[in-house]
């Protein structure tokens, strides 16, 4: 594993917007990140190499209560302005937990972008723009 929290975190300041995303995701998939999980809840981000050894950032925020119900068509427009550049990270964290997404599995072999319920059933896979 060639990779830290704090190596990971000095390439994921240079993220300012969703454009920026793209070269971040090259970033860590050369650190040899092969995926990594975030959770909505407190903000807790673990990273994964191929050999399925993991660090994590631990918690972020304070906990945000993710709801019960899904309501897939209005998180999709949620996530649509956040990745326009229109949200923060933070308000995207809130989106995501009034809509019923528990959070987020980054496959960057795959170049996909799941995202999960409180059951961590997969609601919605994107293809992440290389």
């Amino acid at each position: 594993m060639n990779f830290t929290i704090e190596n990971i975190e000095a390439a994921h300041q240079k993220v300012k917007t969703g454009a920026d995303f793209p070269q971040y995701i090259q970033t860590i998939k050369a650190m040899g990140v092969s995926h990594y999980k975030v959770y909505v809840p407190d903000g807790n981000t673990e990273y994964f190499s191929n050999e399925n050894r993991s660090v994590q950032t631990g918690s972020k925020y304070d906990i945000l209560k993710v709801s019960d119900i899904v309501s897939l068509e209005n998180f999709k427009l949620r996530l649509k302005l956040h990745q326009q550049g229109e949200t923060d990270y933070m308000t995207f964290c809130n989106d995501c937990a009034g809509n019923g997404i528990k959070g987020w599995t980054m496959d960057l072999t795959a170049m996909t972008c799941t995202y999960f319920d409180r059951n961590e059933t997969d609601i919605l896979t994107e293809h992440i723009p290389g």
